[in-house]
Order: C-alpha cells, then structure tokens, then sequence
C-alpha cells in the first residue's frame, strides 16, 4: 500500500512554492477518452468510484501503464518528475538538486551546496499523489465510505472518503474525500486532512481543485491544480495553483538505474 502523505506545513511549503493562476478552462471534447471497465473493478470499489475511474480512463488502463513524468515550473527553474508506477520508486530533478526514492530509502543530492532546505523525504512523492488522483484511491489498504450529495461553491458533487487502517503507510489517519461531477463523473475537488508527525486525528479540512484534464495514453491527467483557502471546511478562494507539463505515461518499464543513489546524495532520516 503506498499511502497519501502529507505534512504539517503542506500549506506553507505548497502555497510558496506553487505560481499563482487564477484561470479556469473548461473540459474541451478533445480531452475525452474512452470508458475502460472490467468486472474486478466493479466488485472491487464503491459503485460511485468505479464510475468516476471509468470516466478517467480506468484502472485497467492505468494498471497497464509503468512510468509517469511530468514537469513544473518552480521559479525561474524546471523540476522533473519521473515516478515508477508499479513500486512508487521517484526520481525529483532540479537543476541544483535531485531527490529520489530507490525503494528502500529516500535519498537527497544536492549539485549546488545547501539548495534545498526543505524536507526531502516529505517532498520526494507529494506531488505525486495529488496528481495521481483519481487513481491512487485505487491502492490496496483503503476503506471507502460514500457520502451523502455535498455542496462546494453552489454547486452539488457527490463524494467517497477514504481512510486507512493502523500502520498502514507514514500517516495512517489521513483522510480524504474525492468529489466528481453527478452527470459525468470526473472527478473536480479533493478534500485532505493532515495528520503527519501528529499522529493525531483532525477535523481540519484543506481543499484541491481539478478543472482542467489531459488526454495522455487513454488516461486523463491533470493540467493543474489548484488550491483553495477553506472556511467552516468547505473551499472559499483559490489561493495558488501548479501547472504541469510535458506529461507521459508510459507502459514501458523505466530504467531501474535513474532510481539509485548516487554516490554525492546522502539518505534521509525519517
């Protein structure tokens, strides 16, 4: 099971590094792909979230897929990400800093003395796991619950939540609630909480927003996301946003070298 993880200061580490984008761009047909569906899928997940698979592509056509790689764009600077889908090995490269996790251990290298000076460990698969959804609400070790119609911004979603069971993962009582569009079942918000380092409990809910998708190998990925400030635990203002791109994903099986640690990195402590 590879658990969503997140940290106490996700926001402030989210919102500074995050560039500001306030645009909102409608799904355009040309972003659709088409329905995968398999009886495993429909026994295996709430009725409600295997729809919203579907209308992502599905999660045969994701099982199918081996790496994933994006870029963004953090300053004047490009960080790539290449993730191996099957075993959650990541390699995070910037041009004064490579971070990677060979399976084992997280590892952090630094090409230009102290340039990163967050925690590396925290950061190597962040941004994955958000921008993996809807599909990572497909791991083993989930429990789902679906809720009642919610309304976000004047507008009715349906949800699933999601939790995990003790030990599972580096913060087992994070929980999390997709919202997806009734009629066509995309997925449009992401409600979190944090719980990491705490290992507490919270009430505090934190809030994504998935507007805009790209169609890439049967699959569709998100362009952007963006954050929302919260209020009585419901999304009140976009406050940041991160855009991605140069997207793939592949069924090839990425070179298992590029996940190694090299000889300059140093691992990081839990």
């Amino acid at each position: 099971m590879k658990n969503l993880v997140t940290l106490s200061f996700l926001s402030l580490l989210l919102f500074t590094s995050c560039k500001d984008n306030t645009s909102k761009e409608p799904i355009s047909e040309s972003n659709s792909v088409e329905s995968i569906s398999t009886d495993q899928e429909i026994t295996k997940y709430p009725p409600s979230l295997s729809e919203v698979f579907k209308a992502h592509g599905g999660m045969q056509q994701w099982n199918d897929m081996n790496a994933l790689s994006y870029e963004m764009t953090k300053g004047e600077a490009i960080e790539k990400h290449l993730v191996s889908l099957k075993d959650r090995r990541v390699r995070l490269d910037h041009p004064n800093w490579a971070i990677g996790f060979d399976g084992n251990e997280v590892w952090l290298k630094q090409n230009t003395e102290d340039a990163y000076k967050g925690n590396a460990r925290f950061y190597h698969n962040l941004y994955f796991y958000f921008y993996a959804m809807p599909f990572v609400l497909g791991d083993e070790g989930i429990t789902y619950e679906v809720l009642e119609s919610t309304k976000l911004l004047e507008k009715e979603y349906h949800g699933v939540k999601v939790s995990y069971g003790e030990g599972v993962g580096d913060s087992p009582k994070d929980e999390y609630i997709l919202y997806f569009d009734s009629e066509t079942h995309q997925m449009e918000w992401l409600g979190y909480t944090v719980t990491y380092r705490s290992n507490e409990k919270s009430d505090s809910w934190s809030f994504i927003h998935y507007a805009d998708w790209a169609a890439v190998n049967g699959l569709m990925l998100p362009k952007k996301l963006t954050w929302y400030t919260s209020e009585n635990n419901s999304p009140k203002e976009e406050r940041s946003s991160m855009e991605f791109q140069n997207i793939e994903i592949s069924s090839e099986i990425p070179d298992s070298n590029l996940f190694l640690m090299p000889n300059e990195a140093v691992v990081v402590e839990r």
